[in-house]
């Protein structure tokens, strides 16, 4: 499969009502890979989307560059009228996860289909972790050094 840093793309022939053609449509693989990140972003009981590392590095990108990339945590594999999508994602605590994953379906299909035209034939879905909330780490901080916190006041 192809990654979201992909550079290639896929050529969609266009015709005219006349039968002939007036050009190709290109959609770049990171294209597909960043409707479906956001898709995904906004589908209820999502806490993040890519696994540790992913997240590490993108947000490290982030900074560097200043812009957001939405593709992570997505890889997508492109051809010419369809397209097959992997997500990595972790879910909130007490969402049920199979719902989850159906309306992550729905709604990245319904996003890739409409703004492409590609069809969307295969969403492989998987769950990295469920996210408890309360129990961030505080990436910044060395646990071991910090003094510790007192769980009441």
């Amino acid at each position: 499969m192809a990654t979201n840093d992909s550079q290639s793309g896929t050529a969609l022939g266009e015709s005219d009502n006349k039968g002939g053609t007036r050009g190709t449509t290109v959609i770049a693989d990171t294209v597909v890979s960043t409707i479906a990140g956001i898709a995904v972003r906004e589908t209820d009981g999502i806490h993040t989307v890519g696994g540790g590392a992913s997240r590490a590095f993108g947000a490290v990108k982030e900074k560097v560059s200043r812009s957001n990339d939405h593709g992570r945590g997505v890889k997508v594999e492109v051809g010419e009228k369809q397209t097959a999508i992997d997500v990595d994602i972790v879910v909130e605590y007490g969402i049920p996860i199979l719902e989850a994953a159906r309306n992550i379906r729905t709604h990245v299909t319904d996003a890739v289909e409409t703004m492409t035209g590609l069809e969307v034939v295969e969403i492989n879905i998987k769950v990295l972790d469920v996210h408890v909330p309360g129990s961030d780490d505080d990436d910044d901080e060395d646990t071991e050094s910090a003094p510790s916190k007192s769980r009441v006041q």
